[in-house]
């Protein structure tokens, strides 16, 4: 199957013959192979966060939900899904509600890390049954933040000071300065995110992937996700070993079925020289060629349908989305 260069050239003669689209065409040409070749629905999600770091958008919102149901629309769910996910993370409540509705559309969803799945996508991969990892792909720490402060580090910070100044009441002078900077509220609020999102990744474990192992075990995975004093950082890199040591269902790229590991690669492949050289910086894309996209030069969404919708569409009878 085509490599990183061998795709940009597939690519390039399509425009060459005049294609109109010709990174739409080479990605759905494989994004049909791969169903073809598993019989499993496939829906990706990826985001240009790589490319096109400062965007408003990049990271997963509520807006994501409009793309999956267009591509879960007439979908035969009980041929499961396979979800590509490339994203930095972004919102918990978003990301709850998103998992929530794959669960309730698709009774087996497996999770395809290409290469990265950060912080709110590691949970949506942690939801599923497995994740498809190659010995590149990561997920990341889950721990909670606020606006890129670690809330884990802003309760770990106030107790170094209450320790401190119980011990020496001169250290008050050094954080007093400090923590009148905290607004009302705050501690509570990161309290209550840590717990959140520590409540959200154990019963999704322990109803998913983790659900015949032990308490401990469970126990153990969250921990490893959530403490900000292992991670020693919210962009920590986790790597396939890790996270079967943890206690995660992974299943490699390179241990499995080649035309497998191939078609998901060029498929990742296909959606980077995408995110490079267009404007779109998400895209939501089914093997069907159902795609929701977000476009960078007006922040504006484009719904894009294969050739029989838009023709009903044109006629008077759009299609009824669920």
């Amino acid at each position: 199957m085509p490599n990183w260069t061998v795709v940009l050239k597939e690519i390039e003669k399509a425009q060459r013959d005049g294609d109109p689209a010709p990174f739409d065409l080479v990605r759905r040409k494989y994004l049909a192979k791969l169903q073809q070749h598993t019989g499993r629905n496939v829906i990706c999600y990826y985001s240009g966060f790589m490319q096109k770091p400062k965007l408003e958008g990049i990271e997963i919102n509520d807006d994501d939900k409009n793309g999956l149901m267009l591509c879960a629309h007439k979908m035969d769910r009980d041929k499961g899904l396979d979800l590509f996910l490339h994203t930095p993370g972004g919102d918990i409540a978003a990301t709850e509600s998103l998992v929530h509705y794959i669960k309730e559309m698709f009774p087996d969803v497996r999770a395809i890390v290409p290469q990265i799945a950060m912080s709110a996508g590691t949970m949506i991969a942690c939801s599923c049954r497995s994740i498809v990892m190659g010995k590149h792909s990561n997920i990341g720490p889950i721990d909670p933040q606020f606006n890129g402060i670690p809330a884990i580090g802003v309760i770990k910070e106030v107790e170094n000071a209450f320790n401190d100044i119980v011990a020496d009441e001169r250290y008050s002078y050094v954080w007093n300065p400090i923590l009148s900077q905290l607004p009302p509220s705050f501690l509570k609020q990161c309290q209550w995110a840590i717990e959140r999102s520590r409540d959200f990744i154990e019963s999704a474990l322990k109803n998913g992937m983790m659900k015949d192992l032990p308490p401990e075990a469970i126990e153990k995975a969250v921990n490893r996700l959530t403490d900000l004093t292992y991670n020693k950082g919210h962009n920590r890199h986790i790597h396939y070993s890790e996270c079967r040591d943890i206690g995660l269902n992974i299943e490699m790229l390179e241990e499995g079925d080649k035309e497998l590991q191939d078609l998901i690669l060029t498929i990742h492949h296909c959606f980077m020289h995408t995110m490079s050289n267009t404007q779109a910086f998400k895209i939501i894309e089914d093997h069907r060629g159902r795609a929701h996209v977000r476009l960078q030069a007006q922040q504006q969404t484009l719904l894009q349908l294969p050739p029989e919708l838009m023709n009903a569409m044109r006629e008077g009878e759009p299609p009824q989305i669920q």
